[in-house]
């Protein structure tokens, strides 16, 4: 089956708001195909300016279980929303993310992502600790 980008329309630069920019964060992770044990919680970071408004944020996953409540591991995908000061604030803001220990960003309206990823991530982690 070939996998549909939602399109999604993303708020203008004079209508953002943290909070908003929050939202609009959930509507590409709504749209990940992920199993349903898979959990997630967003933190707001930091706001960043430079030669644009840029804000971070992360999503941490996870997937508890009844055993193991607390899981072994967590993976972040580390998301940011430009905002130009050079471009008109009435255009969209621009979304990108990142997932952790990875340099590749990935644009949410052009890519299909990738449960694996998460997986992998906490993989890598859990065999980590146990060398350690």
């Amino acid at each position: 089956a070939e996998y549909v980008i939602k399109n999604i329309q993303w708020t203008t630069g004079n209508n953002f708001t943290v909070e908003r920019g929050w939202q609009q964060i959930e509507e590409p992770i709504s749209t990940w195909e992920v199993q349903e044990s898979w959990l997630h919680w967003s933190e707001f970071l930091q706001e960043e300016l430079k030669d644009s408004k840029r804000y971070h944020h992360r999503v941490c996953w996870s997937i508890p279980t009844h055993k193991k409540p607390v899981p072994r591991a967590t993976a972040s995908v580390y998301f940011v929303i430009e905002i130009s000061k050079i471009k008109p604030a009435t255009l969209p803001v621009e979304i990108f993310f990142t997932l952790e220990s990875s340099r590749l960003i990935h644009r949410p309206e052009q890519c299909q992502f990738r449960e694996k990823w998460l997986k992998d991530i906490i993989e890598n982690k859990v065999i980590l600790m146990e060398r350690l």
